[in-house]
């Protein structure tokens, strides 16, 4: 299938999902860019795609150096402190702040540049040990010591669940996350934090993950194919 007859396809199937859990709200579909060539997302550019996601800084970079203002730009991949500085200002958001120390980074950098930088928690609800995260337990209290901060603003959350998920389990996280979404949204109300954004699902799991929740599905092979790695 072509890139349009994919972006077709999961475009219904998000509405689809949708219906089927009564939602009327938007679900941006970001396109997950890692490792395609530039010839299959100038086609996904032509049809629609506005906003693309980048795993790795330096592939970021080189998209934001071809594209430039023709695209909005988020980063999803685990984010080295050293490399904070080269995306700051130039993302729209960042998925993967996962520890106190990646924040106060971002901040830190943001602060030097007079800018205010959103992310999302990314939060490791099924404690996988091969993937990083804020445990749900721990998740108030590191919400409350990075609400200091006043150059990052929280948007919102993300999660990734294991790739061997079954159904069930797949609901159970993506719902623990949402639960957890909307006690910190009902909790705080500040210019430092926003919940607008509940970052759930790819291309194996996205229309579970909006029956339950996710305002972000991120999706690559779904709209690109298979990856030539």
């Amino acid at each position: 299938m072509s890139v349009k007859d994919n972006l077709n396809e999961i475009t219904a199937k998000i509405e689809e999902a949708k219906k089927r859990s009564n939602r009327t709200d938007d679900v941006l579909l970001l396109a997950v860019s890692k490792t395609i060539d530039y010839g299959r997302i100038d086609e996904s550019i032509d049809w629609g795609v506005r906003k693309i996601g980048e795993n790795k800084v330096q592939d970021l970079l080189e998209r934001i150096d071809h594209y430039g203002d023709k695209l909005d730009y988020h980063f999803i991949g685990s984010l080295q402190r050293n490399k904070v500085k080269d995306i700051v200002g130039k993302v729209e958001l960042i998925h993967s702040v996962d520890s106190e120390r990646l924040a106060r980074e971002v901040d830190k950098r943001s602060k030097n540049i007079d800018h205010i930088q959103d992310i999302l928690i990314q939060v490791n609800v099924s404690k996988e040990e091969s993937k990083s995260g804020v445990y749900l337990e721990d998740l108030d209290q590191f919400v409350y010591n990075i609400l200091e901060l006043d150059n990052i603003r929280i948007r919102g959350l993300m999660t990734m669940a294991p790739f061997d998920a079954d159904e069930e389990e797949l609901r159970d996280i993506f719902r623990r996350l949402k639960e957890a979404f909307t006690e910190i949204k009902e909790k705080y109300n500040n210019e430092k934090i926003k919940m607008d954004y509940l970052s759930m699902g790819m291309s194996g799991d996205f229309e579970i993950a909006i029956e339950e929740g996710a305002n972000i599905v991120r999706v690559g092979s779904g709209i690109y194919g298979k990856r030539n790695y």
